[in-house]
């Protein structure tokens, strides 16, 4: 077999359907739209059946916390009447540390029905830890593949905590350096092993997030008598924010507003030899956030089912050196040592709170598990060696890969919003020269969550 890049490449729409179960081809229609109701409908799971799954394998039903400790902080900083209640989900109370044991309790379930030898995951981080467990516990092979170093063979701290924990579980980790070639190696080895694509964009991964959703509507109700006002999550490549929203909607939070938020690392490309390791954050940041938000289908799977503009309301960013600084406060404030992609709506949630009524809920939605490498020191001290400064002073004026600016206090802490309009115009972008029919613009509403005369309009 020619395993040439451009060849691998050619057989890649042959390879997903094999390797992940699901003929996309189905919903496709005429034009470039698909059906994404029927794609999310017709795999077989409903609600009841993803708890039972997530029960049996640790997975589900993880603390619902107040956080009235740093409600209090936040309130130092409002006019009277104001400061909302902050409560989070703890997460990191899963089998392998993060709400991506969900995804992973799902993609495994389906690929032991289906009669699969072993599991393939391609990401640096947490979702490799979470595929990797839920293979051991159901008797699969796992192997993650990570893109893990520059060319001078430097790795991420947080890289390589994750690749450790893959490795603890049992997986085989296959790292690389930033590049192509990551995913022309996921390609090969699951046309090499034939094992099953647990990827975190089909639809099994988002229906798994969506017991996170429903778990956070109920709870605040029992709690609080309403659903909360709003929601804040962590954004990368879109399914956690669609699984979540999805998942409210369904156990009757309609009216509460989703808001994702990243990391902002503007000017870093994440491709790039020289960048990779000027980001202390490898997931939860604009450079995963923004072009998968407004490209969806550049995903590993031929239809993604990870599609945030359906579902987001708001967008907003941080910098790096709010996230620290909310690490440090949650461990101070309320005892809760956590590690940072959480941490990143927690920050962004800090801010919103001084902007909403004492009497209104927000909710950040998840925590992660920390470890050696994903601490704050040793995260500050690779960007040190890395030639990143790092000083106090107004969290506004970080330029991403030159500095981090750690808040003097909690009052410099302020979240950035990012442009709903702009990320619609760069969806649309690709269509600006191209004769849309009806069905084309019904499919482009649907996806950018407004009517049709507005989408003419951009174009």
């Amino acid at each position: 077999m020619n395993n040439t890049y451009q060849a691998v490449m050619n057989r890649r729409n042959e390879i997903m359907k094999k390797s992940v179960g699901i003929d996309y081809t189905k919903y496709e229609q005429t034009g470039i739209g698909f059906d994404y109701e029927l794609m999310m409908n017709s795999q077989g799971y409903n609600i009841d059946k993803i708890k039972q799954i997530q029960s049996e394998n640790m997975v589900g039903n993880t603390p619902l916390v107040e956080l009235k400790n740093i409600t209090e902080y936040a309130r130092k900083y409002t006019k009277k009447g104001y400061g909302a209640r902050i409560f989070l989900k703890d997460e990191a109370a899963n089998i392998s540390g993060s709400f991506k044991a969900r995804r992973a309790a799902l993609a495994v379930d389906k690929a032991k029905e289906l009669g699969y030898k072993g599991v393939i995951a391609a990401t640096s981080g947490n979702y490799g830890a979470a595929v990797a467990a839920l293979a051991a516990k159901a008797g699969l092979r796992c192997i993650i593949v990570q893109e893990t170093f520059d060319s001078k063979n430097i790795s991420q701290p947080e890289i390589s905590e994750k690749a450790r924990k893959c490795e603890a579980f049992g997986a085989e980790v296959i790292q690389l350096s930033v590049g192509p070639e990551l995913f022309y190696t996921f390609l090969k080895l699951l046309e090499e092993t034939n094992y099953f694509n647990a990827s975190l964009y089909s639809p099994y991964g988002i229906m798994g997030i969506e017991t996170l959703g429903h778990e956070i509507a109920e709870e605040v109700m029992e709690k609080a008598g309403k659903y909360p006002e709003a929601v804040i999550i962590t954004n990368a490549g879109g399914g956690n924010l669609t699984g979540t929203a999805r998942g409210l909607k369904n156990a009757g939070a309609i009216n509460t507003k989703i808001i994702g938020a990243s990391v902002n690392l503007y000017g870093l490309h994440m491709a790039s030899d020289i960048d990779f390791n000027r980001k202390s954050f490898t997931t939860g940041h604009t450079g995963f956030g923004i072009p998968f938000a407004t490209f969806p289908d550049r995903s590993d799977v031929p239809r993604s089912a990870a599609r945030p503009l359906r579902y987001m309301d708001r967008y907003v960013m941080v910098n790096q050196g709010s996230v620290f600084f909310m690490t440090q406060a949650l461990a101070l404030l309320e005892g809760m040592e956590r590690g940072p992609a959480g941490n990143t709506s927690l920050a962004a949630a800090f801010s919103l709170a001084q902007e909403m009524r004492e009497d209104e809920i927000i909710v950040v939605q998840e925590t992660e598990y920390t470890g050696a490498g994903k601490h704050i020191q040793p995260q500050l001290s690779f960007a040190k060696r890395n030639k990143v400064k790092v000083i106090f002073g107004n969290p506004l004026d970080e330029i991403p890969g030159k500095n981090i600016i750690l808040p003097k206090n909690g009052s410099y802490l302020k979240y950035e919003e990012i442009s709903m309009e702009n990320l619609r115009k760069s969806y649309l972008k690709k269509y600006k020269n191209m004769k849309l029919s009806k069905e084309d613009y019904k499919f482009l509403s649907e996806e950018l969550r407004v009517d049709i005369s507005t989408i003419k309009d951009i174009i």
